[in-house]
């Protein structure tokens, strides 16, 4: 890829965006940008040969895309500080939490393309789960935001109106399934084995199942079935989850973190 890219904000989301770029070959360390207030903290990239810069301005002039991956809050501020350096040529994509489509052309008051991005940290292993939206103007360079994010997992288009499901189901997902994986390691623990061992049987089950899923295309009861014999030890197991919330637990997880999000949209 030959443009320049910037990542305006490089907290967790922003290094594991960049530590993806990185390792998929996709831009070289001298054509990325990575911008924070303490950039001590970014050291490790700058080693690489990725300019490190609290300059937020420094950092727009000199690239073609830029990511935005700061708190909500922050937004607008630094919106407001770079728009002199926006122009035309600019891609605009934004990581930020509950601010739609309308809301950031109206901050950005520029006509440029804007993009709605969520992936989620595995983007750092090129692993993520990314949904993307955009306004009009970037429609027709959509293929072109899509193919950077397949380079870094799996991507979907999705309506802007979505993007806040999305967040849950993908950014907060994988806590969610990170948090099962820890139960379980903590379960395999008691029934016997260490730490170490609980976690990579723990980790590579979880890996295994998404795996059988995503190449299969079949439905995860489906797959159950298979392991779920009359009388057996998978079956007991399941009954007891489902005795004590297991399905109910994450699907209502879920939702309070999806009304949560909607708060958040409206202020």
């Amino acid at each position: 890829m030959n443009k320049k890219i910037a990542i305006i904000g490089a907290g967790n989301l922003g290094k594991a965006i960049a530590k993806g770029l990185l390792i998929s070959n996709l831009i070289s360390p001298n054509n990325l940008t990575l911008t924070r207030r303490k950039t001590d903290k970014l050291n490790s990239f700058s080693e690489k040969g990725v300019k490190v810069t609290s300059n937020n301005i420094e950092a727009t002039k000199n690239s073609d895309i830029l990511i935005v991956c700061v708190k909500p809050h922050k937004f607008e501020a630094i919106i407001n500080e770079i728009r002199p350096e926006l122009n035309n040529n600019h891609i605009l994509i934004s990581t930020v939490t509950g601010l739609d489509i309308k809301h950031i052309i109206n901050i950005t008051k520029k006509d440029i393309a804007i993009y709605r991005a969520m992936p989620n940290t595995a983007i750092s292993i090129q692993e993520s789960m990314t949904c993307i939206s955009s306004n009009k103007l970037g429609e027709n360079k959509i293929e072109i935001i899509k193919n950077v994010f397949d380079k870094l997992g799996k991507s979907v288009v999705i309506d802007d109106e979505l993007m806040g499901a999305a967040t849950v189901l993908s950014a907060s997902g994988i806590a969610f399934a990170l948090r099962y994986i820890r139960a379980s390691m903590q379960a395999g623990i008691e029934i016997g084995f260490n730490s170490e061992l609980a976690q990579l049987i723990a980790s590579q089950t979880v890996k295994g199942a998404s795996s059988l899923i995503i190449s299969e295309g079949a439905h995860p009861e489906s797959e159950v079935d298979k392991v779920t014999t009359p009388l057996g030890i998978t079956i007991t197991g399941l009954n007891k989850m489902e005795y004590n919330g297991f399905s109910s637990s994450i699907i209502q997880g879920v939702l309070n973190s999806y009304e949560k999000i909607k708060n958040i949209s409206t202020k």
